[in-house]
């Protein structure tokens, strides 16, 4: 997977910025994923040579789950299979932090919630105005690191290593104190769970994403 995005002896300044660009472009994958249920274009985009050759090169075989069926047929299979997992009704794996770091008896809108929201917020962003979701849902966590290492690829590209460097704090801050807290566990139970390939290998692609992160980040003091 990708390695950090900060410069070192020997790394160039563009070589950076297109690491941060493709670490960004596997976050906004992967929130897509986690979103809602998989569109055409999402599905379109996947099934190009270079994707699914990318995806073989990740541990992530797809091949006969998406060219094996006709795509309306694939859709609506993916559809009911991302219904079961995520939302219900019936036992599910809900999609929010809070429910996973709460311990036995975790509700909606617990500290989680309110930790995410306050480290979003106070790096800058807002959620909008449009959004009715909770703030924690894992497909939030993914867009905000989405944009945030696409920001540091501008940084990085201008060049403004301050800056780069600021953004990099932030992602790591959040990659070690929240998605490696709870990421690996909600994908573990998503392979488990998944009666389709697509959300089994979706869930062990973001776990090793999340684990090639976490490996690539300044230990937090």
């Amino acid at each position: 997977m990708t390695q950090a995005a900060g410069l070192g002896p020997g790394h160039r300044p563009d070589e950076a910025a297109r690491t941060a660009m493709e670490r960004s472009n596997v976050y906004g994958f992967l929130a897509a994923v986690y979103r809602s249920e998989p569109t055409a274009a999402l599905l379109g985009g996947m099934k190009t040579p270079g994707f699914l050759e990318a995806l073989g090169a990740a541990g992530v075989a797809l091949e006969h789950d998406l060219l094996g069926l006709p795509e309306s047929e694939l859709l609506e299979e993916l559809a009911v299979e991302y219904t079961r997992l995520f939302i219900g009704p019936g036992s599910h794996i809900p999609p929010y932090s809070s429910v996973h770091l709460g311990g036995e008896g975790a509700s909606l809108w617990g500290a989680s919630t309110a930790w995410v929201k306050r480290f979003i917020e106070a790096a800058g962003f807002e959620y909008l105005s449009d959004y009715h979701d909770l703030p924690d849902h894992v497909s939030v966590a993914l867009e905000f690191m989405q944009e945030i290492t696409a920001r540091e690829a501008r940084a990085l590209d201008e060049p403004d290593p301050d800056e780069a460097e600021r953004l990099r704090t932030i992602e790591e801050q959040f990659v070690c104190k929240h998605l490696a807290a709870w990421l690996p566990g909600f994908c573990d139970n998503v392979m488990h769970q998944a009666r389709l390939p697509f959300y089994g290998e979706m869930a062990k692609l973001t776990k090793a994403f999340v684990a090639s992160e976490l490996e690539s980040a300044t230990p937090l003091s």
